[in-house]
Order: structure tokens, then sequence, then C-alpha cells
């Protein structure tokens, strides 16, 4: 029988276009799955260690950014020996298309889990104008 366990690693981020580093850590790329229905796309965004008053989301000029700070944990009367999981910070964009409601957008977290949801635009709907005598 065959292990068919993936091990997961976070990808650091690699270059000041994906970050704008103004803390001296690590930060790292959310991984984020995207779920489109009919009436919406929901990104699902892995932060493990986030609390929710730490996740700071902007929406400028198109672009979303969703950032989340870890406070890294001290230990009185202890020091860490060795660590095989890396603390850092998250952050990750993406473009966003015209056919978002960007007024609408919703975001809820719990566990380290971001949820946003991005509710499309509905679509115009046909209506008669009437012409009025000048």
């Amino acid at each position: 029988m065959t292990d068919k366990r993936k091990e997961v690693t976070k990808r650091e981020a690699q270059s000041s276009m994906e970050t704008e580093r103004t803390r001296n850590r690590k930060v790292f790329v959310p991984k984020v799955d995207i779920i489109e229905t009919d009436s919406a796309i929901e990104l699902v965004a892995d932060m493990p260690g986030v609390n929710e008053k730490n996740i700071d989301i902007d929406l400028e000029k198109g672009i979303l950014t969703i950032k989340g700070v870890i406070e890294p944990e001290h230990y009185k009367d202890h020091r860490l020996v060795y660590a095989e999981y890396e603390i850092g910070d998250y952050q990750r964009s993406f473009s966003i298309s015209d056919t978002i409601d960007q007024d609408k957008i919703e975001a809820s977290a719990r566990d380290g889990v971001l949820r946003l949801m991005l509710p499309k635009v509905e679509p115009a709907k046909a209506r008669k104008i009437t012409v009025n005598a000048a």
C-alpha cells in the first residue's frame, strides 16, 4: 500500500511585486480555493495562525489584496529550540473584473480560514424609456 498523502508547503513571496515588506519577517502566499456560482465568486484562503482581528482587506483600482498578520507566541521561561513550521505573515492580490459588484463584497474569517463572497453584477434589465415633450 502506498502513502498518497501530499506534503503541503508554504510558498514565500519572492518579489516586491507580490508583497511590500514593511516588517522584517517572512511573508507567505496563502493557498486559495476559488469557487464560482451563477451569482457569485467565493475565495477561501488558508491563513493558519491568523486571528480575525489581524486580517486586512483592501480593494483599490480593481485589485483586491488580502493581508494576514501573525503575532508570534512568546513563551515565558522557555525558548524555542526547533521548529518545523515557519511563522510569517500572509499576503495575496487578485484582479477583480467588472462582473463583480465591488460594493457588495463580504468577508468572514474563522480558525485561520478567510472567506470572501464576491457577488456578480446583476445584468441590466430591459426597460421602456418614455420620451417627454421639451
